[in-house]
């Protein structure tokens, strides 16, 4: 089976390689397709080769998927599905896939159904205590994932292996475990089939009274039962009543009940020959033998068609005791052999120890043979079963150890990241400290290397006054010198020749005049010098405007940009005092590179006005501008704002894409003390 499956997914394969991989990955009707595929691969109506095409699109998809959760349970589901297909090769390859993605993204309640795959797995293969184990394993996982209906689930699939052990104790204890937390969830199915279970163990246990006690309260469940779910799930709560009933000898009650069970119109063709054997053996006990061999005969062969070999060895004993009643010693005799040999070949301990005890009986000539062979398989089956009920609780003991160590280094890793992260939390807040205390040190070297310009730009400012100062002096000296001096001297010279009593022809005469006129236009022109070099007009106004004048012509070289220049004649530079002035060349200088770096501007103005007492600033660029909303605000015009602060001013920025900006910075008009 496992081979054709195997052809089967080869084929798929190989057809879905010859499809778009791009369409099949990144379709999203595929993504959505893919609960569809895993749904239709559960469909038992459909062709088991639709089922696998179906279920190989929906794993080929899911494997290109990011590794998530969903992913991991997508696998875990597929998986599934191969294991309901018969295809262990599949299931066991996808199971492992998604056991790599379960452990990296550390999912309790996908590492619970993983290991509930791996026990279904090992169940369906006879292999119970590894079944167990993974049982287990999940029981934990789901504990700590808060999910009490699967964790129930995995207990009462516990409850059954150990009860197939004979460890009453132990499976009883977890048929419990799992009805205190169905009876939160409130489910009666679960009830039901839980209190039949202990039902089945007081039976084996022969505590009969105690079995039909719990048989009655899985019937109380079993009555609160849809139809529905009934039809689906049957578990003949009244073939094990009358079963009870049967052992107890009261064979009146075992086959009313019998005929109650029979009333079920939902019985499956197992369940109906069970019932019917149980029914006919009850009868044979009450020596109504009407009819039995034939409803016996009907079973035997009914179990040897479906090969069910636990049936097939009932079936034998009980048509032994038949013939044995029938005073028919051959024929019971070879029934019992045979179901002897197949008892052992299966490993059915009880039936197997139950035909040894009739062949003692029925074959007198090897009976203490058969006797001693009793004995000594009842004895190693006692030893079997303690070995096994010790390694249950091994494997409780590892486990629970396991999921501790598992904490254990869950919160070890848990602490690792945590120091770490505090770790470089301190290293990451020591480099920030560091890099801020350097920042400061580079800020505050800044700040004076800034004070410095402005007592340098100051001290340059001041010296040009003074030297103007003393070149105005010099000039009023010389000035006066000319006006007190050399003109009076003139003056008295040429008063002192207008009144020499001259003779001579006449144009002796005129020339006398002429130079007497000549030395009064010298004087004129001497006295029009003195009064231009007395003129003491605003020198400092025109220092600071030629300052700024020569700062805008040497950007726009730099910038590659036309430029224009307006001062407004009522502001008087002289009544500004140095340090203002010196923030304003800075505030200019500051703006002209922001435009040089970023504006791409062609022409760039500068205007300068006197508005209520405010000195008003404009610098306006027709460059590509920016959006005054969403623009980041570099050191520049923090460096500007910074100035304007200290000045105690304002600054409004307009700013439009592909217009321009305009910065327009009002400070107060500073006079100078004592001015």
């Amino acid at each position: 089976m496992n081979n054709t499956l195997s052809s089967v997914n080869l084929l798929f394969f190989l057809l879905l390689l010859s499809y778009s991989k791009t369409e099949l990955l990144f379709s999203q009707q595929n993504k959505d397709s893919v609960n569809i595929w895993i749904r239709e691969a559960k469909n038992t109506q459909l062709d088991k080769t639709k089922r696998i095409t179906q279920l190989g699109k929906a794993y080929y998809y899911t494997i290109q998927s990011p590794e998530d959760s969903l992913k991991g349970d997508r696998l875990i589901e597929i998986a599934y599905r191969y294991y309901k297909l018969n295809d262990s090769i599949n299931f066991i390859k996808i199971n492992k896939q998604s056991e790599r993605i379960i452990k990296k993204i550390r999912n309790d309640y996908l590492y619970g159904q993983l290991h509930w795959n791996y026990a279904i797995y090992y169940k369906r293969n006879s292999k119970s205590i590894k079944a167990y184990t993974h049982y287990n394993n999940a029981c934990g996982y789901f504990e700590k994932a808060k999910d009490k209906e699967n964790m129930a689930i995995m207990l009462q699939s516990m409850a059954q292996i150990k009860g197939s052990y004979k460890d009453y104790a132990g499976s009883e204890q977890l048929d419990i475990q799992a009805i205190k937390l169905f009876k939160e969830l409130n489910n009666n199915f679960k009830l039901y089939a839980l209190n039949n279970h202990l039902g089945l163990l007081q039976h084996d246990i022969k505590e009969y009274d105690k079995a039909i006690e719990y048989y009655h309260k899985a019937l109380s469940y079993y009555k609160k039962i849809s139809k529905k779910v009934l039809r689906k799930k049957h578990i003949e709560i009244y073939n094990n009543i009358a079963n009870v009933y049967l052992a107890k000898r009261e064979y009146i009650n075992a086959l009313s009940h019998y005929n109650k069970e029979f009333q079920n119109k939902n019985l499956r063709k197992d369940q109906y020959a069970r019932i019917l054997e149980n029914r006919a053996y009850c009868r044979f006990k009450m020596k109504d033998t009407i009819g039995v061999l034939k409803d016996l005969k009907y079973s035997g062969v009914f179990w040897d068609s479906i090969k069910l070999n636990s049936g097939i060895v009932l079936s034998k004993i009980r048509l032994s005791d038949y013939y044995c009643y029938s005073r028919d010693s051959m024929k019971a005799l070879q029934l019992i052999k045979e179901a002897n040999v197949l008892a052992r070949k299966i490993k059915n301990g009880r039936d197997y120890l139950s035909t040894l005890q009739k062949l003692s009986i029925l074959d007198k000539k090897n009976s203490k043979k058969y006797l001693d062979r009793y004995i000594e398989f009842n004895d190693s089956l006692v030893s079997a079963e303690r070995r096994m009920r010790n390694k249950f609780t091994r494997i409780e003991f590892e486990t629970d150890e396991y999921i501790e160590e598992t904490e254990r280094l869950s919160q070890q890793r848990i602490w690792i990241i945590v120091t770490s992260i505090g770790g470089i939390l301190i290293l990451s807040l020591l480099y920030f400290l560091r890099v801020q205390k350097v920042n400061n040190e580079k800020l505050r070297i800044e700040a004076e290397h800034q004070k410095a310009n402005e007592e340098v730009y100051v001290l340059t400012l001041q010296q040009q006054a003074r030297v103007e100062e003393e070149r105005i002096k010099e000039r009023n000296r010389i000035s006066e010198e000319l006006h007190d001096g050399i003109l009076g001297k003139l003056f008295g010279t040429r008063f002192g020749l207008g009144f020499l009593p001259l003779e001579g022809d006449e144009d002796t005469l005129e020339k006398h005049q002429s130079l007497l006129d000549e030395l009064q236009d010298i004087e004129k022109e001497i006295r029009d010098v003195s009064h231009k070099l007395s003129d003491n007009f605003n020198n400092t106004d025109i220092n600071f405007t030629s300052i700024i004048k020569q700062l805008l012509e040497d950007k726009s070289i730099i910038g590659k940009f036309t430029h224009s220049i307006q001062f407004s004649q009522d502001i008087s530079w002289k009544k500004v005092d140095e340090i203002s002035k010196a923030n304003i060349y800075r505030i200019i200088q500051e703006a002209l590179q922001n435009i040089i770096k970023h504006a791409k501007a062609n022409h760039v103005s500068l205007n300068f006005e006197l508005i209520n007492n405010q000195l008003v600033t404009t610098i306006k660029d027709d460059g590509i501008g920016f959006d005054t909303k969403k623009g980041k605000r570099g050191i520049g015009i923090k460096n500007i704002k910074s100035r304007i602060g200290k000045l105690k001013g304002s600054i409004k920025i307009e700013s439009e894409i592909n217009v321009g900006t305009t910065l327009q910075i009002n400070t107060p008009y500073i006079k100078k003390d004592g001015q």
